[in-house]
């Protein structure tokens, strides 16, 4: 059996002390540095490791290529032309893709060669087809000709023994074909990571119920199901709890036996009827970290029997980012991804704005015509917002003052492998 990771320290959720209201940036190194792989490997095929995590990496088991070929359809010859006409004969027979020439083409001689067959003894340069005049038994063509042209050399893309991927990479579809390519068969990956969903709260109700007057119909649960069934994770639906202790006790404790992982959603700030953030302190495993975040500043992070949990926002705005900016690249370092951060890219913003310092701010925003537009309110209440962006725009932690035409960072969902 793959040996089993270690449980995560008590303490690995901790700050440091006198830390109150925590940056992003800090709070993100803190997550990437305490936060460690908590899944053991398991060996697949080439066909079924697409999207898994390496858990080692990749040795190249032959050369690509593997003898040195020709790049084009055409003629081989030894060494170089000058400048100038030239006639060669054509020795009998040809080479092709997997059908080797068995003889030697003496020098001044040449011999028909096709895309991607092995240069034959005596062939070290190759002319286009296009570039010559086929005779009775002969080619004419023009100089100069550089020794090699034309050619691919052994080993040109990578060497056997070399490590083609690295562990921590996740496996997309290129990395099949090069693995194919190196004479791979079987990958060694880490179990992919099983993420509880766990939605709290006696306002909340199920789509397809009856809603009572003062229910909500539970948002969360779905959205945040379906992302990590997108980000490669296994979502495990722990359903619903209301506002009852012992309940939301029990729920977890089964949890804890199921999944790597859990989400909750609502009851993680500190009201009265926040039970998620009071059962967490009950046991002292919660700390609750204050982050300097439009939307969703309150974050409770906490181990339950060994089990990380994110105690994301109820507000589904709030808790889309919190999930996109902090849980997503923390539990793929658990599941034994190398840290991932979001890759943004500079834009002309298509609105106004003015930011007070103190806190980084996420909007929903959109591409339209090469400028990027936010969505018309910034109320976390409004979902419609989650589903009209395609991306964030990231405000720094500073003051700002935004006019149209001025350079903003948007980091599209595709960047979260949304």
């Amino acid at each position: 059996m793959p040996p089993t990771p270690p449980p995560l320290r008590n303490d690995c959720f901790s700050l440091p002390a006198g830390v109150d209201w925590t940056p992003v940036d800090e709070a993100l190194a803190l997550l990437r540095e305490r936060l460690q792989r908590v899944v053991s490997s398991e060996t697949l095929s080439l066909s079924g490791a697409l999207g898994r995590v390496l858990a080692k990496d990749v040795i190249a088991k032959r050369s690509n290529p593997a003898l040195p070929n020709t790049a084009v359809d055409g003629y081989g010859f030894a060494g170089a032309v000058a400048g100038g006409a030239h006639v060669m004969p054509l020795v009998k027979g040809r080479a092709a893709a997997g059908l080797a020439y068995q003889g030697t083409v003496p020098a001044g001689q040449a011999i028909r060669i096709l895309t991607g067959a092995a240069l034959p003894a005596g062939v070290e340069t190759v002319i286009l087809e296009e570039d010559v005049t086929l005779g009775k038994g002969e080619i004419a063509f023009r100089g100069p000709l550089k020794q090699g042209a034309n050619t691919r050399k052994a080993g040109e893309d990578f060497n056997t023994g070399e490590a083609i991927l690295t562990a921590g990479r996740v496996i997309t579809p290129a990395d099949l074909a090069l693995a194919a390519a190196a004479g791979i068969d079987a990958f060694e990956v880490y179990l992919p990571l099983r993420v509880g969903v766990l939605s709290t709260g006696d306002e909340l109700c199920e789509v397809g119920e009856m809603a009572a007057p003062g229910q909500i119909y539970d948002a969360n649960r779905p959205m945040l199901l379906a992302l990590l069934r997108q980000m490669g994770f296994v979502p495990v639906d722990l359903g619903r709890v209301a506002d009852d202790r012992a309940t939301l006790r029990a729920r977890l404790d089964k949890a804890a036996f199921e999944v790597d992982v859990i989400l909750t959603s609502g009851g993680a700030s500190a009201g009265d009827e926040d039970h998620v953030s009071a059962l967490l302190r009950e046991s002292g495993a919660l700390q609750e970290w204050r982050i300097a975040l439009k939307p969703g500043r309150p974050l409770a992070l906490a181990l339950w029997n060994g089990v990380p949990i994110f105690g994301l926002p109820g507000n589904p705005v709030a808790a889309l980012v919190c999930t996109l900016i902090f849980a997503r690249p923390a539990m793929g370092q658990m599941a034994g991804a190398n840290w991932q951060e979001p890759l943004g890219f500079d834009l002309p913003a298509a609105f106004a704005k003015r930011k007070k310092t103190g806190r980084r701010e996420y909007l929903r925003a959109r591409i339209r015509d090469g400028q990027v537009e936010v969505f018309k309110s910034e109320g976390s209440g409004r979902i419609s917002g989650l589903s009209w962006a395609e991306g964030l725009v990231e405000l720094g932690d500073g003051a700002l003052e935004i006019n149209p035409g001025h350079p903003v960072r948007f980091i599209p969902y595709d960047s979260f492998r949304l």
